[in-house]
């Protein structure tokens, strides 16, 4: 039996072969392993070897299917009752090859595009596209996690480019709760003042259609300590009021950065002020591959357990 708090993981963005049976899932709370990515982008090395190049809402898989396949989710599901499987969409780059921008042609074309082929309407967008794998991978929720914006003309984060994504990203996660009504929904912004420019909006519209904040605080300096940690969180829940805001630490490759150790402190004292609905990790890939494997893990789900 689960206590109703959430643990969270990114995986697969990495290749490193990491699989689902590889992370410790601890029965006592809610666990969310969350694919990296779905992305509207063509392949890379595509026609021609072609440039990566945004789809206008045509989502695709771009984690390591090979590791995480539909076949996979369904076995790990089936191990643990406890476990959903969601898809972030989206992410920092097509693996490594261009940014990832959130460049739609109009907010009705990436939201829904119907075209015709011989006299039948064929709907190539971001609410069919994301519906079908939702249905062909048994997923469980979605996350946004855009990190770059194409420029409207108007500066970065200018008007028009800000209402775009409002709209866009609203919309599809109102419609798509419209057709799936147990999907979780998620929002994945972090401190940086072009991408709040456009998070604080979306939660400031569409917050009844996000359930949670997956608050990228890993993205902080070395020498954020508890204290302080509990500064920015309480800045961030701040930004967006009334919702689930998580706490969050990233393993690996942390130069300049949060360290583990720093987040397993800070998740402490957040849970110790009554402040700690969850907590997520970026990402098993790096503890896949790490000396330390998934101690982290272990000890991040113990914090979310003993709630």
């Amino acid at each position: 039996m689960t206590n109703g708090y959430l643990f969270r993981e990114y995986i697969g963005a990495q290749f490193t072969g990491v699989r689902f049976s590889d992370v410790p899932v601890n029965p006592g709370l809610s666990f969310n392993f969350i694919l990296s990515f779905a992305i509207d982008y063509t392949r890379p090395g595509g026609p021609g070897g072609a440039t990566p190049a945004p789809t206008n809402g045509v989502f695709a898989p771009f984690w390591d299917t090979d590791n995480l396949s539909s076949a996979d989710i369904a076995a790990v599901k089936a191990a643990h009752p406890n476990v959903s499987v969601m898809v972030g969409l989206g992410g920092d780059s097509v693996q490594d090859t261009v940014k990832v921008f959130f460049s739609p042609s109009s907010v009705d074309s990436w939201v829904h595009n119907a075209a015709m082929l011989h006299g039948y309407a064929i709907r190539s967008n971001a609410v069919e596209s994301l519906s079908a794998m939702i249905n062909a991978y048994g997923l469980d929720g979605v996350d946004v996690d855009y990190e770059h914006f194409a420029n409207d003309g108007t500066g970065a984060g200018g008007a028009a480019a800000v209402d775009t994504f409002v709209e866009c990203t609203g919309r599809l996660l109102t419609q798509l709760k419209s057709l799936f009504p147990n999907i979780t929904t998620s929002i994945a912004p972090f401190e940086d003042p072009v991408v709040q420019r456009y998070y604080q909006p979306l939660w400031r519209r569409y917050a009844g259609v996000i359930d949670h904040v997956n608050f990228q605080f890993y993205g902080y300096g070395a020498n954020t300590d508890v204290p302080l940690y509990v500064q920015f969180y309480d800045k961030q829940s701040a930004n967006y009021p009334g919702g689930k805001v998580l706490a969050s630490f990233k393993p690996g490759d942390v130069t300049g950065l949060i360290s583990p150790e720093q987040g397993i402190a800070a998740a402490k004292e957040l849970q110790r002020q009554g402040k700690l609905p969850g907590l997520f990790i970026w990402s098993a890939d790096s503890s896949k591959v790490s000396s330390y494997g998934f101690d982290y893990e272990t000890q991040a789900q113990e914090i979310i357990a003993n709630h």
